[in-house]
């Protein structure tokens, strides 16, 4: 019997294995899956609760000024091995794993390490762009302009760099690997993104001799080696195990609510927020009772459109727009300082959909019948946000039967690298996966509601969101 596997955080059976695992986030997840892409074991570890004396909210330290925020390492090495030792007292046949890959975070540089969601390092993005001719030189040399999220990720010792989402790979290497360029070389904005190589200029704004400590870019499918013996020997890996480069969770999509939107536009242009699934996690705590459907009720129990009410929420530094607080408005657009607790959750949900959408159009994008949208991740499987997702676009959504979607195009790759040397493509490798089915369609009449009586103030609203930071009253 043979077997892959493949480790994503976030995010017994005959036949062989991949497993996914990707950090941080709130979970640590896992999956495992055997060459027919069938899901063939699924656990998870939550920092919070399974790790509370790292004293962690959402898995992350929220520090003072509101820009800094990071997670502790040794959390991610403790979740990493207990989730193991979970899968081990499962019965899980490790010996039977022939591929590991992943997704997430990591780094030993630092005790606590910045993560995806911290904004301390706008100085250093703003040097990085300067020294190389500006931002739109960045961009076109390495793919985006200096963002603080992707800036936080990098890891530095004496003798290695390297951002974050490698802490699995090298700990089951147990030596240093090279770098996976599809997400993380280009994260680092140091890649040239048409070249796969890296970037002298950028590299010459950063510091001297980075590229020897660099290492070589490398592809998402390249095998970096055989695990490391320690896992061997406590868990029964096969030393022919092979790791699949890890990369970040923008390419396999993702730990909380990812969006695949089919938009007509001018070009492709990725792009993510901050204040997501942890924002939408303190609402529900501190409107909803900590219930999910008790959230789910407060969202049916509200129309589209809210009755004009809308809100901004940004625990941390948003990226666009660059705003923090919870700024509200009623129908009559004045700012207010709190929302009754079902207006507050509809306001939360649509004000995000809204954000996303405006921001599309903004960028070229247009919103037509065929606009389909694809959600993953731990969210997509409550119907009533989807809901809201569908009329804010006013566009079916699709879902996947997993919530660890990260964990499971981790998995994929996993796969992958076992046989993209005979040239085999990742398409090939995912003809046997399920196709996507539909979860919900657009409310009739509902974008008339939403988009016409709220899209001419979005922009507005968006630049009136400054100001004292407000909190929710329910």
């Amino acid at each position: 019997m043979r077997a892959l596997f493949s480790l994503l955080p976030s995010r017994t059976v005959p036949g062989p294995r991949l497993e996914g695992l990707p950090v941080p986030g709130t979970l640590l997840k896992v999956i495992a899956i055997d060459e027919q892409l069938r899901v063939i074991y699924e656990d998870n570890v939550h920092f919070d609760k399974d790790l509370p004396e790292f004293e962690t909210q959402g898995g992350v330290y929220i520090h003072g000024d509101r820009l800094t925020v990071t997670s502790p390492v040794l959390m991610w090495v403790k979740a990493l091995d207990m989730i193991l030792e979970k899968m081990k007292s499962s019965g899980f046949n490790f010996s039977q794993v022939r591929a590991l890959s992943g997704a997430g975070q990591g780094c030993f540089s630092v005790t606590n390490s910045p993560i995806w969601m911290d904004s301390s390092t706008t100085s250093q993005c703003r040097a990085l762009e300067k020294a190389v001719g500006g931002a739109q030189q960045l961009a076109s040399v390495t793919g985006s302009r200096a963002y603080e999220a992707a800036n936080a990720h990098w890891g530095i010792t004496e003798e290695c760099v390297s951002l974050k989402m490698r802490f699995c790979d090298r700990l089951k290497l147990g030596i240093h690997a090279n770098t996976e360029y599809a997400n993380i070389g280009s994260g680092m904005n140091l890649l040239q993104i048409w070249e796969k190589a890296w970037s002298k200029s950028c590299l010459d704004a950063c510091a001297p001799g980075l590229e020897e400590r660099l290492g070589c870019p490398v592809p998402s499918h390249s095998v970096l080696g055989p695990i490391s013996p320690y896992y061997s020997q406590r868990y029964g890996f096969s030393p022919d195990c092979k790791i699949v480069a890890f990369t970040g969770d923008n390419p396999d999509p993702g730990t909380e609510l990812d969006l695949i939107i089919i938009l007509v536009g001018p070009k492709l242009v990725p792009y993510s927020f901050k204040n997501g699934s942890l924002m939408r996690e303190r609402i529900r705590d501190d409107c909803a009772s900590g219930s999910w459907d008790e959230f789910s009720k407060a969202l049916s129990s509200t129309v589209a459109g809210n009755g004009g009410n809308l809100g901004f929420y940004f625990d941390v530094m948003e990226i666009t727009p660059e705003a923090v607080g919870i700024h509200r408005f009623n129908r009559d657009n004045q700012k207010v300082s709190s929302f009754p607790k079902e207006v507050e959750i509809r306001a939360l949900i649509e004000g995000q959909f809204m954000a996303k959408r405006i921001h599309a159009e903004k960028l070229g994008y247009k919103v037509l019948p065929r606009t389909r949208i694809l959600a993953t991740g731990g969210a997509s499987h409550n119907k009533k946000i989807l809901q809201v997702l569908s009329d804010v676009f006013n566009a079916p959504v699709f879902t996947i039967d997993t919530a660890n979607s990260a964990c499971l195009g981790s998995a994929y790759r996993a796969i992958h690298g076992l046989v993209a040397e005979r040239n085999v493509s990742l398409a090939d490798v995912v003809k046997l996966a399920p196709e996507p089915r539909l979860a919900v369609t657009p409310t009739p009449g509902a974008e008339e509601l939403m988009v016409d009586s709220l899209a001419s103030f979005m922009a507005v609203k968006m630049q009136k969101a400054r100001g004292p930071v407000s909190k929710p009253v329910c």
